[in-house]
């Protein structure tokens, strides 16, 4: 974050200051980071003090203060140097995106916390900072990474770790900019209309890149036409000087080139698209290898993250990079030295066994969990469209959250998907009416016996899977986060020594 003092803070939040004279707030700057988690915290942070559901901020204020914070952003005094603010108001910004989900302290916070990242982010890129917004049903975090790798030979790069997308990871990351950095990317996740817009005000864009349009949060917006309104919003946020790069093998993402004053970039494996793939193949691992076409300027690429559904992810990023300067050669090489970044994402190890796990556990959506069947379908097959002697796949799968009145008929399409794929084993973890649906059309579509078994939890699932997996094996696990099978598949790398990538 750039240096402010708790008095100029106060003043860009519209706060008061609380246990600190305002001549030692003049004094007092910030020169270190914004912090949400008191352990975090470094000399000369700011700490925010959120309400949670398990624990309150404003409990461990006066303990990030001794450990070095200047001073807290809070909604109530706490006995250290604060900014207190007032309750948020409807139209402040942050506020809209919060008003359904955190109460009203959470809300005056976060919404605090907005207005001091967009006042950062003006003074910034007034000096010249690129903001990036990515957004899309999927694949948001893997374009993210992708992103960071290809920009980071043009200059200094901020990018969330993980997915921080929302309310609050959004101004967290925006407040890790500093005058030093080049290029700010920033995901953006909605779970309701005008979350991206409100979350594109914090920090404009001047590129922006839209994905897919697909399920995901398919029970909050009630429809797909619903869902690619609001991924809309981030391309409608970009100023007739910025550009925005869309998928143009997606008919949805296509559509929102009449929605922008922007200069327009289309990627994809179509000759209309003005960044293209051609060639693609994929190794024994599913890492794409294609030729990358921009103009009359090609080169090959060699992609180091697994999953066809990666094609489109790097062309984004390509495409970003051109527009930021950089070669068709510094593109390709970035990428191929792009392997997987944020955890539990298509991270593939193989045990000293010959087990290969594949963690995609962070989230899942329709569109995700068909990505990673086929994935592992053809790492199973070896890289070969048919194998004499392929090697035996497991889809380990848990449930795919907000779907809604759609839950049933899309866990339902996935299981039958699973034996279309000849996904040898399908473990489905738990017993409520989703994975019942999915562990139904596996069955009526011609699985049987023990190619398809459902199991109570993830401890079940391990212990079946440590009885019966065999050398050699190939391993998916997936699910929404909230399943928690991430521990599940790094137990399972655990199980017999050291996993190579």
């Amino acid at each position: 974050m750039i240096d402010l003092t708790l008095a100029q803070i106060a003043r860009i939040v519209g706060g008061a200051l609380a246990d600190v004279s305002a001549d030692d707030a003049e004094k007092t700057v910030v020169t270190g980071t914004v912090e949400f988690d008191s352990r975090a915290v470094t000399p000369g942070g700011l700490f925010l003090a959120l309400p949670g559901a398990r624990a309150d901020g404003h409990d461990f204020a006066a303990g990030a203060v001794a450990a070095g914070a200047a001073g807290v952003l809070a909604a109530r005094p706490v006995g250290v140097p604060a900014v207190v603010v007032p309750p948020a108001a409807a139209g402040d910004a942050g506020a809209s995106v919060l008003e359904h989900d955190v109460d009203g302290a959470g809300a005056a916070v976060l919404a605090a916390l907005a207005k001091l990242a967009a006042h950062v982010a003006a003074e910034l890129v007034a000096n010249g900072l690129v903001v990036v917004g990515v957004t899309g049903s999927s694949g948001k975090t893997s374009t993210k990474d992708l992103l960071a790798a290809v920009l980071e030979p043009l200059g200094e790069v901020v990018a969330p770790p993980g997915s921080f997308n929302n309310e609050l990871g959004h101004p967290w990351t925006v407040l890790r900019a500093t005058t030093e950095t080049d290029y700010l990317i920033l995901e953006m996740s909605a779970r309701h209309p005008g979350n991206i817009a409100a979350l594109a005000r914090i920090a404009p864009p001047s590129i922006a890149v839209v994905l897919n349009v697909g399920t995901a949060h398919l029970g909050e917006f009630g429809s797909r036409e619903a869902i690619a309104a609001t991924k809309a919003e981030l391309p409608q946020a970009v100023p007739a000087s910025g550009v925005v790069i869309l998928n143009a093998d997606d008919a949805n993402v296509a559509a929102m080139a009449e929605k922008t004053a922007a200069r327009v970039v289309r990627v994809g494996r179509s000759a209309g698209a003005d960044v293209v793939a051609t060639g693609v193949v994929l190794d024994d691992l599913a890492r794409a290898r294609f030729t990358l076409h921009a103009g009359d300027r090609q080169t090959e690429v060699t992609l180091a993250v697994h999953g066809d559904h990666q094609v489109s992810n790097a062309l984004c990023a390509a495409a970003v990079a051109l527009e930021c300067g950089a070669t068709l050669d510094q593109v390709a090489a970035a990428l191929a030295a792009a392997g997987p970044v944020s955890r539990s994402r298509m991270q593939v190890a193989t045990r000293a066994d010959g087990v290969t796990v594949v963690n995609d556990a962070y989230n899942a959506n329709p569109d995700s969990v068909r990505a990673g069947l086929k994935a592992l379908a053809w790492m199973a097959k070896g890289g070969r469209e048919q194998s004499a002697a392929p090697r035996r796949s497991w889809a380990v799968l848990g449930e795919m959250g907000e779907l809604g009145d759609d839950a049933i008929s899309e866990h339902d399409s996935i299981g039958r998907l699973a034996v279309r794929l000849d996904v040898s084993r399908l473990v489905v973890i738990g017993t409520g009416r989703s994975m019942s649906a999915m562990h139904h059309g596996a069955v009526m579509e011609g699985s049987w016996g023990s190619e398809v078994t459902m199991v109570a939890d993830a401890d079940a699932a391990l212990a079946l899977l440590r009885e019966e997996l065999r050398a050699g094996d190939v391993v998916l696990v997936k699910a929404s986060n909230s399943a928690g099978l991430g521990r599940l598949a790094e137990a399972l790398l655990d199980e017999s020594g050291d996993g190579a990538g």
